[in-house]
């Protein structure tokens, strides 16, 4: 394996090799490992669906921003809309950001009520979010490739039916990926301890405010990490 092919890749081992969805990446992997096991990693799936989701709380976020605006110019004593647990409708979509990440069984009671109200106003969301953690059930419940393949042609559907123009888009490029995306439940194979350890020597290198000599700075990555 030349050292192009060595400096960018991130692999579980020669017989599986797990990426992201980038094409560059795919090329790599067809040209160093012909034989390997392609295999999406699950997370980069889930991130398409909560950027998703994420895009669907922020346009409503400014179209309360937008209305509060109006209201304020048109009133000179404008008194905004409290909700019962103490949020204007713009508190309750910017605090709403990290519950949408979260199955509901790890939400505090404070979230939990934040999230009903949420899904009140924005029935919407709460689509999205059905989506979201469906998606993410399907990674964390299923272990047989067969099962995996049918539980997603379910979410297809639902995707379809939902005629989110985002969740469609995304639903477009999981379809495209597929095979490579099932390849998951094989072995349930990820990058997860790659991209944690490449996190790791980022944070090294901002702590040390840059690298001049990168041959002392990869001795020292190995004193401290190998």
């Amino acid at each position: 394996m030349n050292n192009s092919c060595r400096k960018d890749m991130t692999f579980y081992n020669e017989s599986a090799i797990t990426l992201d969805m980038a094409d560059p990446m795919r090329k790599i992997v067809r040209r160093c490992f012909p034989n390997a096991s392609r295999v999406i990693d699950r997370f980069h799936v889930q991130k398409l669906a909560y950027d998703a989701l994420q895009e669907m709380r922020i346009k409503h976020r400014w179209d309360a921003i937008n209305e509060e605006t109006d209201a304020m110019e048109e009133a000179k004593k404008y008194v905004p809309q409290i909700l019962e647990n103490g949020d204007t409708k713009k508190q309750l979509l910017a605090r709403s950001r990290y519950l949408l990440f979260k199955s509901p069984d790890k939400w505090t009671e404070k979230q939990k009520h934040r999230a009903k109200l949420l899904f009140e106003l924005y029935p919407d969301i709460k689509k999205g979010y059905s989506l979201t953690h469906s998606l993410r059930m399907i990674f964390s419940k299923n272990s047989i490739k067969d099962a995996a393949r049918l539980s997603l042609a379910r979410w297809y559907n639902d995707v379809a039916d939902s005629e989110f123009k985002s969740f469609n888009t995304i639903a477009a490029t999981v379809y495209e990926h597929h095979e490579e995306i099932l390849n998951f439940f094989i072995n349930r194979s990820t990058n997860a301890s790659a991209e944690s350890f490449n996190a790791k020597i980022k944070a090294f290198r901002a702590s040390l405010g840059g690298v001049t000599d990168m041959k002392f700075f990869l001795f020292r990555v190995a004193k401290i990490f190998a």
